[in-house]
């Protein structure tokens, strides 16, 4: 059942309350329950059960009717790839130094996560980055840093709102200071502010011209305390995670598992990735799910399309790339409309 509208006491029925009605006589709510529902919100009986039945018998639900049988056969066509995943081991294979043909028709091409190790063996950033190298060398810079999100459920939809600039000395002393904390993080979303103000520490990575394309240039920098949690959500490009510092928990859903997933809005779900909730989700229990931890040295490759939850599991710094040497671009055709 889809979720009501926020309306503690329903004195009529508005347009709101109608969408919510047809939504669910739509996905299959029996009529009485919906009636019964709208009585508890303070509808009289007789004008709940009169706005069911008329809702019932509306021909345009028999027009979205028919629609629902559309993304019936959609959803299909996704457990069928959900049901051939499940045949996979559901762990992330680790594979050493992966040359560009293997890690394209294996990985790329395939839609599916692996762990790299021994790519970043020559960056420059695996010795020199630490705390003491950001204070010293660029402790003076006015980073952007998300703040408040302990405040926000909805802090990584938000972003805008939690943005922040300081002295990237005094966020490596806030960090350094800190015990587990998902309150304040550096993330992809300040990427406009820092990698101007941080422009020398991409001088410290070496390009993988194995999988990304040197002619685009790019690379997010993450830094944050133990504790930062990522929501679960899906990229609308392939991603590669570059661990420098830290580690991270990652949890990882397969594309095909959409249907189950309670995806209302944009790329999220209400899901929380440390405690899987099956009481309210019960749909969650038949979803493939992979977990992994990443550690310094180690390069994920994260598919399009492929739900993730991120744990930072100490002080972490993190490069993502998404400027590859084949076709990334899944998010022209995407929805505009956000709200599912």
């Amino acid at each position: 059942m889809s979720p009501q509208p926020s309306a503690a006491v329903v004195t009529t029925i508005d347009d709101t309350w109608r969408a919510w009605i047809a939504e669910n006589l739509i996905f299959g709510s029996p009529p009485n329950t919906l009636a019964q529902i709208l009585i508890r919100h303070g509808v009289p009986q007789a004008m709940a059960i009169a706005e069911v039945d008329a809702a019932a018998r509306s021909p345009y639900l028999r027009g979205a009717d028919r629609l629902k049988r559309r993304l019936a056969k959609h959803d299909w066509a996704l457990d069928v790839q959900r049901k051939l995943n499940c045949l996979r081991p559901s762990t992330v294979e680790h594979c050493h130094r992966i040359s560009a043909e293997d890690f394209l028709a294996r990985h790329y091409r395939t839609n599916w996560p692996v762990i790299i190790t021994g790519m970043l063996d020559a960056w420059p950033a695996m010795q020199r980055w630490n705390f003491d190298y950001f204070r010293e060398h660029y402790g003076e810079r006015e980073v952007e840093v998300q703040f408040g999100r302990n405040a926000d459920a909805n802090h990584e939809l938000n972003s805008i709102a939690h943005k922040k600039r300081m002295r990237f000395g005094d966020y490596v002393d806030l960090v350094r200071a800190s015990d587990a904390s998902n309150d304040f993080y550096m993330t992809a979303n300040n990427d406009s502010t820092n990698r101007q103000a941080l422009a020398g520490l991409w001088n410290d990575i070496v390009p993988l011209p194995e999988y990304l394309d040197p002619a685009k240039p790019g690379g997010f920098f993450w830094f944050g305390p133990k504790g930062t949690i990522t929501p679960s959500h899906h990229d609308l490009t392939n991603n590669l995670m570059a661990q420098v510092i830290g580690s991270k928990r990652l949890l990882l859903i397969p594309t095909g598992e959409l249907p189950n997933l309670y995806n209302f809005r944009h790329c999220f779900t209400p899901v929380d990735g440390r405690h899987i909730d099956l009481a309210q989700f019960p749909d969650m229990a038949r979803v493939q799910m992979l977990e992994c931890v990443i550690e310094p040295g180690d390069l994920l490759f994260l598919p399009v399309g492929w739900w993730h939850f991120v744990e930072g599991l100490a002080a972490s710094v993190t490069m993502t790339f998404t400027n590859f040497c084949w076709d990334n671009d899944f998010y022209s055709n995407y929805p505009a409309e956000h709200y599912f």
